[in-house]
């Protein structure tokens, strides 16, 4: 009995003993002389039973029966372990067919100890920026090397990218033993292909992205610069703004995204029994659609910044692996264990000592241009995350300028 109920029997029990009118009465509880008669000839019928309320002590119409209930504290333990409630929800609704709401279903699991997948943290306090208004001005993309598998099968790294305006999960995503160039590379060309080009690129400072080290070329100190990684020259020959984050708390947005994915894409993951690489990447395109539901936003502004995309031979070259190399006396090139013949130029001369240019495609395709001339093309295995080299210009030149310095130096020192 409520304190309210148990008030307005102590009041009609008074009356009754003549101890209270009902004038008394009603201006102790707050309602008219008409409704305190009605009490108090209630009380006297009823009893205690006249104050509370005709549905006390019953089930609800709607209640859960327990045959369901059961099935849904079954169906969490097993096929949907380790869902948080919402996305357990959501489950139930699209596969399994039950309509319930998420605070019905988090009260039936707390009532048999199942808790929550991850506890609530105490906020901190954070400067937010704004979004940019238009879909398209930025980009922000990253790597997040997690155990997606849950021992199933290797550690992997997730490479994705978003949209700030709208926090789309932007085309591109897949999985990779580790951040690499050329899983950066991959994002970004199906990125382009599907969306278009970009304006702006929000990242962190990996070695991939961004030059860390201090060995400077010759060439790039009369130059003043030093030569970019694969990644960063793809986006320069795109036209793609580059933005360097300088914590993880900067480029929050994406950072977020791992947690989310941490979460509901592993637990989709563990649902389709995936153990590999390539069967992750196909769950996460079966995931994105419904993520971008779920999660994304309608930008500020209608219009969209992207621009348009090259066509896909263009695209297929910028979004290569690049290396400087030359040629040697018989007309051809070394990039690894691949050696690629070059035609002879016209008129019969020979492209002998000279530096070309090679671009080894993603699809396995090598092309060798001089001076931004395609001179040869030869056919070739797909690249590998291990073949990427951070400061992607540069490559064996810097090498050779060193022995060659070293030697002249050699040679000063013997005369």
């Amino acid at each position: 009995m409520t304190e309210k109920q148990w008030r307005r029997l102590v009041v009609a029990e008074r009356i009754q003993k003549g101890q209270m009118t009902i004038s008394e009465g009603a201006e102790a509880l707050g309602v008219s002389t008409r409704q305190m008669k009605r009490i108090r000839k209630d009380v006297s019928l009823m009893g205690a039973r006249a104050v509370q309320h005709g549905n006390t002590g019953r089930h609800p119409k709607h209640r859960i029966v327990d045959l369901v209930r059961t099935r849904i504290v079954q169906l969490r333990r097993e096929r949907y372990r380790g869902f948080n409630d919402q996305h357990f929800t959501e489950k139930l609704l699209e596969v399994e067919g039950l309509s319930i709401s998420r605070s019905t279903v988090r009260r039936i699991l707390r009532e048999v100890g199942i808790e929550a997948v991850r506890g609530r943290r105490s906020t901190k306090y954070r400067k937010r920026r704004d979004r940019r208004p238009q879909a398209g001005q930025m980009i922000l993309w990253d790597g997040s090397r997690h155990d997606w598998l849950e021992g199933r099968g290797p550690r992997l790294c997730l490479i994705a990218a978003i949209d700030d305006a709208t926090g789309e999960l932007l085309p591109g995503g897949h999985f990779v033993e580790q951040e690499c160039t050329v899983g950066y590379l991959r994002v970004l060309r199906e990125l382009v292909a599907d969306k278009g080009v970009p304006l702006a690129a929000y990242m962190d400072r990996h070695s991939t992205l961004k030059r860390n080290d201090n060995k400077w070329s010759v060439e790039e100190q009369l130059a003043g610069r030093q030569e970019p990684t694969h990644v960063k020259r793809a986006l320069d020959d795109l036209g793609i703004q580059v933005l360097y984050a300088l914590s993880p708390q900067a480029k929050g947005r994406v950072e977020r995204l791992w947690g989310t994915l941490q979460d509901r894409l592993v637990s989709e993951l563990r649902l389709e029994n995936a153990c590999t690489a390539a069967e992750a990447t196909a769950v996460l395109k079966d995931y994105r659609p419904g993520h971008n539901k779920r999660f994304a936003i309608p930008a500020q502004e209608a219009i969209q910044a992207w621009r348009p995309r090259p066509d896909a031979d263009t695209l297929d070259t910028l979004c290569a692996l690049q290396f400087v190399r030359r040629v040697a006396n018989n007309n051809s090139v070394r990039i690894g264990s691949k050696i690629v013949d070059i035609p002879r130029k016209p008129r019969g001369r020979s492209y002998a000592k000279a530096y070309v240019v090679v671009r080894h495609l993603l699809d396995g395709r090598y092309r060798i241009f001089h001076g931004g001339e395609l001179i040869a093309e030869a056919a070739g295995l797909p690249p590998t995350e291990s073949m990427h080299e951070p400061r992607s210009i540069v490559g064996r030149q810097v090498m050779h300028e060193k022995a060659n310095t070293k030697r002249r130096v050699t040679e000063s020192l013997n005369r």
